[in-house]
């Protein structure tokens, strides 16, 4: 597959956490390339608050006791953002949770529903949803179920780093077409969120 040179320009060093963003128009750039535009932000695990990690890190999971599906490590967590072309914001960090969730293909209704229960009264301060995130987070899960993508919480994404992130998007399944198509709906239902505002930028 050949790429058009673009005047496209990833997030630079002084770039914010609330400003980085590349959206999924970018295609000309490697995953680990778009990795990297964020590294000089990157939080550590033990950055992240510890009900945040009980509830969404796979390491505190008990053997034989799943409580919500599609739990990654931050690595992953940092690489689905990429593949699914969201920034940092509370709505894309409700989507990219619930894509995850919902491309199991095992989320309940009562899973779903104690996840925005944990998000909207458990989390601290800037982690806590909204009821517009959670708005997000249920049509991503939804979004993840439909898709034809990989199980997004199992994949090894080293061996995606130095592939395009179009190239990367559809060896997992990712249909652009799905979540450009969503972004239109979001972007009108939400007129004045900055997340929602830039997707299809």
């Amino acid at each position: 597959m050949t790429y058009k040179k673009s005047v496209n320009k990833l997030p630079d060093d002084n770039t914010t956490w609330r400003e980085w963003h590349v959206p999924v128009s970018y295609t000309e750039f490697s995953l680990g390339e778009i990795l990297s535009s964020a590294e000089h932000m990157a939080a550590e695990q033990n950055d992240i608050p510890l009900m945040v990690q009980l509830i969404e890190n796979p390491k505190f999971d008990i053997p034989g006791i799943t409580l919500f599906n599609g739990s990654v490590g931050i690595d992953a967590h940092d690489c689905i953002h990429a593949i699914l072309g969201r920034g940092m914001l509370p709505k894309d960090e409700a989507f990219i949770i619930g894509f995850t969730m919902g491309s199991t293909n095992r989320v309940s209704s009562t899973e779903e529903k104690l996840y925005t229960l944990a998000a909207k009264y458990l989390y601290p301060g800037p982690y806590k949803f909204k009821d517009d995130e959670i708005q997000v987070f249920k049509d991503a899960v939804r979004l993840g179920y439909i898709s034809d993508c990989a199980s997004l919480d199992v994949v090894d994404y080293n061996g995606y780093l130095d592939m395009n992130i179009e190239d990367a998007r559809q060896a997992l399944g990712v249909e652009t077409s799905l979540l450009k198509a969503y972004y239109e709906i979001e972007a009108r239902r939400y007129p004045d969120d900055i997340a929602s505002q830039r997707l299809l930028k």
